[in-house]
């Protein structure tokens, strides 16, 4: 196994708010790391600081080896997967431009090459071709966010950031996302780290889950592990609804 991200006694705030206190974390290369707790424990600017969109106040973020304070973080952040909820398309683009951007960043495109890119990358996302050429409003919610999953993995990133991507659609196509999502990771090998508040969400596909609560990993492991020997009260609280029931339920805070 690889280090692909090391997160080294970060902190982190916004303003007087102490959002981070301390959190260090190494990620294997091919992780699926899913994180999960209540809002405001700091899931998003955890996320963040593997990208740089949140500098840390105390600490240190590598990737793949380089210190995000010493490297061009606008070449890195081509090569780090970003999605979001809602998708977050470019609504005056076409899919096919979607899912181009970041690679003509890089590099001018030809046609035959964007193509061929999106032909690919919506193969990947079990969409139609026809999609190509429609507008984000001509598509449903689902295909918006298998879209913006298919953009943010056009550029052949090593890394896949995930703010809570599935939290705006209905249930049934929430769980064909995580499948397809699931799929995604097996066949690629991509670190993916994903944001959640379900923890039926993260059960089912995280190979290692963390659980934050006021800044801090409160507690690590895979599914077995966390249902075995839950550290407290609060962790008990946040996993035993899925454990009861086969569908999982979203935990009350």
């Amino acid at each position: 196994m690889n280090k692909i991200i090391e997160i080294c006694n970060v902190s982190a705030a916004y303003g007087e708010n102490e959002v981070l206190d301390q959190v260090s974390l190494t990620i294997e290369k091919g992780e699926f790391i899913v994180v999960i707790g209540p809002s405001g424990c700091g899931k998003t600017t955890l996320l963040k600081t593997i990208n740089g969109l949140v500098v840390p106040t105390k600490g240190e973020v590598l990737v793949k080896g380089e210190k995000l304070t010493e490297c061009n973080l606008v070449s890195m952040r081509r090569h780090i997967g970003y999605a979001v909820q809602g998708a977050k398309l470019f609504p005056h683009m076409t899919v096919e431009d979607n899912i181009c951007y970041v690679p003509e960043l890089e590099n001018k495109m030809t046609r035959e090459e964007k193509d061929r890119l999106t032909k690919r990358m919506l193969e990947m996302m079990e969409l139609p071709s026809e999609l190509a050429v429609r507008f984000p409003s001509q598509l449903s919610g689902g295909q918006k966010q298998r879209v913006g999953i298919a953009r943010a993995m056009a550029a052949d990133p090593d890394i896949l950031l995930m703010d809570e991507p599935f939290g705006a659609v209905d249930e049934i196509t929430r769980k064909t996302l995580q499948k397809g999502l699931a799929g995604l990771w097996q066949k690629t090998g991509i670190t993916i780290v994903f944001i959640t508040h379900d923890i039926g969400e993260a059960f089912r596909l995280g190979s290692r889950i963390l659980i934050m609560k006021d800044g801090r990993i409160w507690q690590e492991g895979t599914k077995n592990e966390l249902l075995r020997l839950p550290r407290d009260e609060f962790v008990e609280r946040l996993i035993l609804p899925d454990s009861k029931t086969s569908g999982g339920r979203k935990p009350g805070y």
